[in-house]
């Protein structure tokens, strides 16, 4: 009689293991055919040498030791670096006021965040074309309401304006960041650093900050990432950038060079993973 129990009991041990495995099956296909199939592809495709149908490192020899497309590449971190940091100086100020000092407009400050994600960055984009225009709101403003100026400036087409067209963008994906955190601390612990003699700024630099920065250290790889393949934004304002992903387009469009662009994308997914692995390595806390 026990013997014919124990395959009972085991087959109805082993499944548990094996439905979520089965249901995990459709997602791991998806997953395959549209995102590691054309991953696999890609970088073949910036190996590839149609005069001898073998493998080349050249274009990748060429986006690491030419000075012109070494610069794209720094120029890229860069802008995306700057972007980066300009979103923690804006996005941190309005996550603690979100969190500490909304109260009950708590819900509009979120809608207010959330609302420009619901647009197409293309409209948002001309957006700041209406805005800053030779004759559009602002210049209209300066020219002709309040006569300051005599002639219209020329503020689109400019580093300035496409760096605050891409904070504008990306600076939403920071604040919920931080203040996902800061909805998770403790106030207890602030309380007892106030009991202790530390005054508000003290508990702010000493408690506050660094138990937040996980948020921080999440939003910065969030929008360095997007950052760092963001297209559309400098292809419509300008700014004088080149950048990976305009490089990109340009080899496609323009050059029909292929293989380059797929080594530029390659170049791409890989700063993304470094991006990914450091915050690993220095965000996420231990069990976290």
């Amino acid at each position: 009689m026990a013997d014919t129990k124990a395959p009972a009991i085991s087959q109805a041990r082993a499944q548990p293991v094996l439905k979520p495995f089965f249901l995990a099956i459709p997602v791991v296909l998806f997953l395959l055919a549209f995102f590691v199939l054309p991953l696999i592809d890609n970088g073949m495709r910036s190996f590839a040498n149609a005069e001898t149908d073998g493998f080349t490192l050249s274009r990748y020899v060429s986006l690491l030791t030419d000075p012109f497309y070494f610069r794209v590449v720094a120029e890229t971190i860069l802008l995306s670096t700057v972007v980066t940091v300009i979103s923690i100086v804006i996005g941190y100020p309005v996550a603690y006021f979100l969190v500490r000092k909304a109260g009950r407009w708590s819900g509009l400050v979120i809608f207010l965040l959330i609302a420009p994600l619901l647009t197409s960055i293309i409209m948002r984009t001309f957006g700041w074309q209406v805005l800053f225009a030779r004759r559009g709101l602002v210049n209209n403003l300066l020219v002709e309401q309040l006569g300051i100026i005599s002639a219209p400036l020329r503020l689109t087409n400019s580093p300035e304006i496409a760096i605050a067209a891409l904070v504008h963008v990306l600076v939403p994906f920071m604040v919920l960041s931080i203040s996902s955190v800061l909805q998770g601390l403790d106030r207890h612990i602030e309380e007892s650093a106030k009991i202790l003699g530390a005054g508000r700024f003290r508990t702010f630099w000493e408690v506050t900050l660094p138990l937040s920065l996980d948020g921080v250290g999440t939003g910065a790889i969030l929008v360095f990432m997007i950052a760092n393949g963001s297209f559309v934004t400098l292809v419509l304002l300008g700014g004088g950038f080149q950048t990976l992903p305009l490089m990109i387009y340009q080899q496609f469009n323009t050059t029909r060079d292929f293989g380059m662009a797929s080594a530029m994308s390659t170049i791409l997914l890989v700063i993304a993973i470094l991006c990914l692995w450091l915050q690993l390595r220095l965000v996420r806390r231990k069990g976290a």
